[in-house]
Order: C-alpha cells, then sequence, then structure tokens
C-alpha cells in the first residue's frame, strides 16, 4: 500500500527543518476519538477549542490534546485532565504538570506570557521522565495510525515513561512522529530502538541528531542551521546552542542567513536556502501531488571566537 509515508522515504526527502514551530506547548488530555481538528472535533467541548485556538494564536503557544496510549472507547471526558505546559527555549526550557476539572479553566492562561516562558505559576515543575509524544491521529492522516499508534503502545507496553498520543505535530510524511518535551526536538520516521535512544539522551540533558526534524522553538531555517552546527561540532548538550536573527536575504530562490550561538560564544552565520522538492509527492495521504518545501544548509562560516560572548537576543 503506497501512502505519504512510504513515499517520502522512498524518495529519501530531508527532514532538518521541518518540525512544528512553537516555544510554548499546552497539552490537555482528552480520551475518546479525534477528528481531523481535535481541538473542535472531539469530547472537547468545541466553544473551549475554540477559544483556546484563539487565545493561543500569535503567541507562540501550541494546544494540542493528548491521551494514553492503547484502544479508545467512545467515553466520556475523565472527571480531572491532566495538563502539560512545557517552554523549549534553551536557557529557560521547562515543563510543568497539573490537573483541571474542566479544560474551560485554561481560557484564563495569559498566553502571551507563556509564550515568552513564563508560565505563571501553573501546576507543579514535571518531575518525571521526559514527555514522549506519538502522532496517532488517523482522522488527519491515515500514516499516523497506521504507524503511530503501534509504536506509542509498543513503548507503553515496555514500560517507557512518559508516551502519550497527540493529535498533530506536523509533517505526516514522516510517520510515525514525535515531539520530546521539555527540550522541544521532533523526530520523525523512528522506531521503537531509537526512541528509547533519543529519550534515555534527553535524561542525560543531551539531544540525538539521528532523525531529527528541529527545536520547535524556532523557525524553520533556524531549526535547519541548529542541527548543522550541532552535527559539525558535534555538540550533543541540550543547551548549549541557540538561534537567533533568521535574515531573509535577496536572491534567486528563498535564502535565509541564521546566526547559531554556542553558550562559549562562538557563533555562525549559516546559509539556509528554502528549495521545493523533487519529484512531487502527496505531502499527506489522499492529497494532491505536491513540493513541499525542504531547508538545505549551504553554508557554515564561524564569525566569532569563543572570547566574545554573546547574549541572544529574544
Amino acid at each position: 500500500m503506497s501512502t505519504c509515508a512510504t513515499a517520502s522515504r522512498d524518495l529519501d526527502e530531508p527532514i532538518a527543518g521541518t518540525a512544528a514551530t512553537a516555544r510554548t506547548w499546552l497539552l490537555i488530555e482528552q480520551p475518546g476519538p479525534w477528528g481531523a481538528k481535535a481541538l473542535t472535533s472531539s469530547h472537547l467541548d468545541p466553544a473551549v477549542g475554540r477559544a483556546l485556538e484563539s487565545a493561543a494564536e500569535g503567541t507562540g503557544v501550541r494546544v494540542a490534546l493528548v491521551r494514553r496510549p492503547g484502544r479508545h472507547a467512545d467515553t466520556h471526558a475523565p472527571t480531572r485532565h491532566q495538563v502539560y505546559l512545557a517552554h523549549t527555549a534553551p536557557g529557560n526550557a521547562w515543563l510543568r504538570s497539573g490537573t483541571v476539572t474542566s479544560p474551560e479553566e485554561l481560557r484564563a492562561l495569559d498566553f502571551a506570557a507563556l509564550g515568552a516562558g513564563d508560565h505563571g505559576g501553573f501546576g507543579e515543575p514535571h518531575g518525571g521522565a521526559p514527555l514522549a509524544l506519538v502522532c496517532t491521529n488517523g482522522k488527519r492522516d491515515r500514516c499516523c495510525a497506521l504507524l503511530g499508534r503501534p509504536l506509542a503502545a509498543e513503548l507503553d507496553a515496555a514500560g517507557e515513561e512518559g508516551v502519550w498520543e497527540v493529535t498533530h505535530l506536523g509533517g505526516h510524511r514522516f510517520s510515525p512522529t514525535l515531539l520530546v518535551l521539555p527540550y522541544g526536538y521532533a523526530y520523525g520516521r523512528v522506531t521503537p530502538a531509537s526512541v528509547r535512544e533519543i529519550l534515555a539522551a534527553v535524561r542525560a540533558d543531551r539531544i540525538v541528531t539521528e532523525g531529527c526534524r528541529g527545536n520547535s522553538a524556532w523557525d524553520r531555517p533556524g531549526q535547519a542551521a541548529e542541527l548543522a552546527v550541532r552535527r559539525m561540532l558535534p555538540e550533543s548538550r541540550a543547551g548549549a546552542l541557540d538561534v537567533f536573527d533568521s535574515l531573509a536575504v535577496d536572491g534567486d530562490e528563498p535564502r535565509f542567513e541564521v546566526t547559531v550561538a554556542h553558550e562559549d560564544g562562538r557563533r555562525w552565520t549559516v546559509g539556509v536556502a528554502q528549495r521545493a522538492s523533487a519529484p512531487p509527492r502527496p505531502e499527506s495521504c489522499g492529497g494532491a501531488l505536491g513540493s513541499p518545501a525542504r531547508m538545505d544548509v549551504v553554508a557554515v562560516h564561524e564569525v566569532a571566537a569563543p572570547s566574545a560572548a554573546l547574549s541572544p537576543s529574544r
């Protein structure tokens, strides 16, 4: 059976610079079935879902639903909903957890502050395992169900902590897809073995770059640039690199100059070209053939010595 995921894999489509963008994630437990747009098509009150979407717009916050792996009967909402808040910016990455009796309570959150990295005292610091979020929403794309749900179930059955199904991470054609919090790195075409390696690294405050789509804290040119510098050095420590000044450059094709800074003061200018993938392929199962954008790193230049300390701007 041909799917968007098999087509992408067969064409060896690069995945760096394809992660969803969000500096802060708001995750709400909602069991039961999910529709293609789960915030307004699930057992969550659609009026609440629309209000949360509206509140998050333009703030850097992304709202998603999560549920435990396994079979999902068409049941009503739990008496209490688990909620996670995670901020992914280097130097201020955090993960907090709490519960609410109704997701409507979350409308009182200050979304602008959340996007800027201020949790406002919500919940408590999450002291457990990092969160492993596997996209499983088959109503959005069948690859997420066919490939994501078995992965989440296998990890859960093996006793891997922190595994949740999530409604949408983007990039169906890279299924199964994974987001790990608090650091916000996304992955594609993962396997149970690769997820275990990724989570073991995160528990040691390190990042695996193999199969990595990028950090959701940055735009897509920034994601590709940061991964290129990580691999060049190499550098695996979670908070060692920061990204700023992702500037568009005039030319025959869309180009960006991205500054990547190391905590020791070094920095690099990374040239990233946005190009159309060829030949055409489906970006989602059942969709028309298209040429999704890819982020190609075309140059990396070091521009400062370690003694020239830099404080990245936000």
